[in-house]
C-alpha cells in the first residue's frame, strides 16, 4: 500500500473540493457585497490558501506517480518516465490542464475584494477546471470510447456534487462556529438565510451524489461483481463509505426539517443560543464524516475494484 499515494489523493480531493465549494456557497447563498471577502466568510484568503496548496500537492503526487512507475525514490525521479507520464498520457494532460487552472484561479480571486460576484463566478469557474482533472486519475478513465468520455462525465459531476456539499458544510461552519457569532444579530439572520437557502442546492447535491455514485459503481465492478464484493478489501471500504455517506444524509435531513426550523423560531423569540449550539454541532459533526469519507476515496482510489491490492 502506498500510504504516501493515499494521503496525496485524500488531500488534492479536500482542497480542490474547497476551492470550488467555497466559491460555489459564495455565489448561491450569498449576496452582492456579502461575497466581497472578509465580508461575511475569508473568500480571499482560503482561494489563495488552496489553489497553492493544490499547486504542491499535484507536484507531489506527479513525483510520486513517477517514482512508482520508474522503480525510484520519490526525490531520485527519472526524467524519461516525468517526461512520458507529463507529455503521453491523459494524468499527464490533467495534470498540466489543473496548474493552468490554479494558477487562474488564484490570479481571479485576487479580484474578490474589487469586484467579488464576478470575481467569486472566475474562482468557482477556475475550482471547477481544476477538480475535474482528478477524474483522470481515477477510476473514471479505465474505459475508452464513448464509454470512457460518459464514464468521466458522470465521475466528474459526482465530483462536483460532493464539492457542493463540502464547501457548503465548511462555510456554513465558518458563519456558526466562532463565539461571536450569537452576539451579532446581522450575522444569524445571515446564517439562517444560508442555511435554509442551501436546502434546495443540497437536495439537488444528494440526488446527483447519488445517480452518479450508483453508475460509477455498476460502471467499475459491473452487475456481476456486485456479489463479491463484500470478500475484497474495496468492497469494504465502499461499504464503510456509505454507511458514511447515510449518516451524512441523516445529519442533513435533521438540519433541514428540525434544526433549521427550530433556529427561525428561536430568532423570532430572540432564544438562540440552545438552537445555535445545536446546529454548530450538527454541522461540525456532519463536517467530519464528510472529510472520513474523502479519505476513503483516496484510499480506494489505489484500489483494484476486482479484489487486487
Amino acid at each position: 500500500m502506498d500510504w504516501l499515494a493515499v494521503a496525496l489523493r485524500f488531500g488534492l480531493y479536500l482542497d480542490l473540493m474547497l476551492l470550488f465549494g467555497t466559491a460555489a456557497f459564495a455565489l448561491h447563498a450569498l449576496r452582492g457585497t456579502e461575497r466581497t471577502s472578509g465580508a461575511v466568510l475569508p473568500l480571499l484568503p482560503v482561494a489563495l490558501a488552496t489553489a497553492a496548496a493544490g499547486i504542491a500537492l499535484s507536484v507531489l503526487g506527479l513525483l510520486d506517480l513517477t517514482a512508482a512507475t520508474a522503480g525510484t525514490g520519490l526525490f531520485a525521479v527519472d526524467r524519461d518516465t516525468l517526461d512520458v507520464l507529463l507529455w503521453n498520457t491523459g494524468v499527464g494532460t490533467a495534470w498540466i490542464v489543473r496548474i493552468a487552472a490554479l494558477l487562474a484561479t488564484a490570479v481571479a480571486a485576487l479580484a474578490l475584494r474589487r469586484a467579488p460576484s464576478v470575481a467569486s463566478l472566475a474562482t468557482a469557474a477556475g475550482g471547477a477546471l481544476a477538480l475535474a482533472t482528478l477524474a483522470w486519475g481515477g477510476h473514471g478513465a479505465m474505459h475508452e470510447g464513448f464509454s470512457g468520455d460518459l464514464h468521466l462525465a458522470v465521475d466528474i459531476a459526482h465530483l462536483f456534487a460532493a464539492a457542493l456539499w463540502i464547501g457548503a458544510l465548511f462555510s456554513l461552519a465558518a458563519l456558526v462556529l466562532p463565539a461571536t457569532v450569537g452576539a451579532d444579530a446581522a450575522r444569524l439572520r445571515l446564517a439562517h438565510r444560508a442555511l435554509a437557502g442551501f436546502s434546495a442546492m443540497g437536495t439537488l447535491a444528494v440526488a446527483m451524489l447519488i445517480v452518479t455514485g450508483t453508475a460509477n459503481a455498476l460502471w467499475i465492478v459491473g452487475p456481476t461483481g456486485l456479489a463479491g464484493l463484500p470478500a475484497t478489501q474495496y468492497g469494504v471500504l465502499l461499504f464503510a463509505k456509505l454507511l458514511l455517506f447515510a449518516a451524512m444524509l441523516a445529519l442533513a435531513t435533521a438540519n433541514r426539517f428540525r434544526l433549521v426550523p427550530r433556529f427561525e423560531a428561536a430568532l423570532a423569540a430572540r432564544a438562540h443560543q440552545s438552537a445555535l449550539g445545536a446546529l454548530r454541532r450538527s454541522l461540525a459533526v456532519e463536517t467530519l464524516l464528510g472529510v472520513a469519507i474523502l479519505a476513503l476515496v483516496g484510499w480506494l482510489g489505489t484500489l483494484d475494484p476486482s479484489g487486487g491490492q
